[in-house]
């Protein structure tokens, strides 16, 4: 039996439509990108990085303007861009010595703006 396949011993409620739950079933994402989900979400879940990104959607920027910009310690700013990095939700380039960071991709906007207009309804 596949992993998105409905099970037909569960008798506790009095639901029985099987086909409804098999059609769901045959839809749901893989375990992989399941915990996949939850990570990014996990890495969202800090206040520091969102803010982070909604500065990087504007436009790319260097650790000390961040910084100055969120009123924080470079260190600070360097160790949560490492997280943003590693999650792939931004990119980097070197310009001599300054490193500047942006958003990786037009996604990074689309979650934070529906993030943003889900809280507002």
């Amino acid at each position: 039996m596949s992993e998105n396949t409905v099970k037909h011993e569960h008798k506790q409620c009095g639901g029985k439509n099987i086909e409804k739950m098999e059609e769901i079933g045959k839809t749901m994402p893989v375990e992989e990108e399941i915990y996949d989900v939850a990570e990014l979400f996990k890495v969202l879940g800090d206040q520091t990085r969102v803010k982070i990104l909604f500065t990087l959607i504007k436009d790319e920027m260097c650790v000390c303007d961040i910084a100055e910009l969120l009123e924080m310690s470079q260190s600070a700013i360097s160790h949560q861009l490492r997280v943003l990095k590693q999650a792939r939700l931004v990119k980097y380039r070197r310009e001599g010595k300054t490193v500047y960071y942006s958003v990786s991709d037009e996604h990074v906007a689309i979650i934070l703006n529906m993030g943003i207009e889900h809280i507002s309804e």
